[in-house]
């Protein structure tokens, strides 16, 4: 019988196949999605089972993930795959609902706005219909509400409300009594993402204050400033949460910096990686992928990841921002520049994030 299985190349195949797989059941997943796209391995599968419009431009899509699907805290972010003309891409969302809504009816929501070019924001807002299915991967982020009950200060820009919406959810469902504050700034009203549920929560929650800056329709636009500060009460002992734009982000610590709010009170999460400044002219280098027996001679402020992907390489990837670490590989030698602190690395062996690593010199990868 040995033998026999020896010498039948359509078996060893097939056992390749099985085995060389982090999951040997997701051999099976053509078969599978034909059948029923739910049972499928390789990623966990999420059904949309309703589409909610918010705003001219923002829609909440409502996910039923495959069971085996592991939960999330408040205001943590998930990748989604999806494949669009035979092509998988992978994005990074913030999940925009309690986990309360998981635990009790087994659905949770992505609330996306559409972003001029983008090639997966549009594609969802154009193609994704109830009953399609996407992958879902677990979720990750640090950016989570106090173990302890302290007064708090949100404040968010645009879409930058979605994980702060599952925070303030999650906050008024655990009957948080310390003084919690959103300053939320959109270009109209009419821009509002949530709109009935933070109103719904000024109205049952006593402990939370909610003020809405409509930037655009002043007479000249309103930015966050000290006078916004100013009416925060007990603003010194305040816990602060942003999101949104970089430059709200960016203005929001200056103000906060100058009025002596410890940077350890501070937490905060983004759409796009900041970028910090690099010396062009110092980056760039032989970039060897050693188990993939490619060279590339790179240039300039370019990532391993771009520069894998120029190289005909699929590594894995996520966020593609520096939060999610699905990129994580072992560089072997050589060194690489933080693309978000501006730091450099060691020469030796160490674990480095594909998306965000520039290198500064040759550089051999384990990739």
């Amino acid at each position: 019988m040995l033998s026999l299985l020896e010498n039948n190349g359509a078996l060893r195949w097939l056992g390749k196949q099985l085995f060389n797989r982090e999951d040997p059941a997701a051999f099976f997943d053509p078969l599978l999605a034909s059948i029923d796209p739910m049972l499928v391995r390789q990623y966990v599968p999420a059904r949309v089972v309703d589409i909610v419009d918010e705003t001219a431009d923002t829609r909440t899509f409502v996910l039923q993930p495959a069971p085996r699907w592991q939960g999330f805290a408040a205001g943590q972010h998930v990748n989604i795959c999806i494949d669009i003309d035979g092509v998988r891409h992978n994005r990074t969302f913030s999940l925009s609902c309690s986990p309360r809504q998981w635990q009790q009816h087994g659905t949770v929501t992505l609330t996306i706005k559409r972003l001029p070019g983008g090639r997966v924001t549009n594609w969802m807002h154009d193609q994704l219909t109830i009953g399609t299915t996407l992958g879902l991967g677990e979720a990750f982020g640090e950016f989570l509400a106090p173990e302890l009950p302290e007064p708090l200060l949100f404040i968010a820009g645009g879409s930058g409300i979605t994980p702060v919406l599952s925070l303030l959810e999650t906050l008024a469902a655990d009957d948080f009594r310390a003084p919690v504050t959103l300053l939320y700034f959109v270009r109209t009203q009419a821009d509002v993402i949530g709109a009935e549920r933070l109103y719904a929560l000024r109205q049952r929650w006593p402990a939370f204050t909610l003020t809405v800056v409509a930037t655009d329709e002043g007479r000249t636009p309103q930015y966050l400033s000290d006078s916004h500060l100013d009416a925060v009460p007990g603003l010194s002992a305040r816990r602060c949460y942003f999101c949104g734009p970089k430059g709200l982000m960016d203005l929001a610590g200056d103000l906060l910096y100058h009025r002596g709010i410890d940077e350890h009170r501070i937490h905060s999460t983004f759409f796009s990686a900041p970028k910090a400044a690099l010396p062009d002219a110092d980056l760039g280098g032989d970039v060897r992928f050693e188990r993939s027996n490619v060279s590339v001679e790179a240039s300039g402020d370019v990532a391993l990841l771009e520069i894998a992907e120029a190289a005909r390489l699929s590594p894995k990837y996520g966020c593609r921002m520096g939060i999610c670490h699905q990129c994580s590989c072992r560089k072997t030698s050589g060194t690489v520049i933080n693309r978000l602190t501006g730091k450099a690395s060691g020469p030796g062996e160490e674990s480095i994030q594909l998306c965000v690593s520039v290198p500064q010199g040759p550089v051999t990868v384990d990739l």
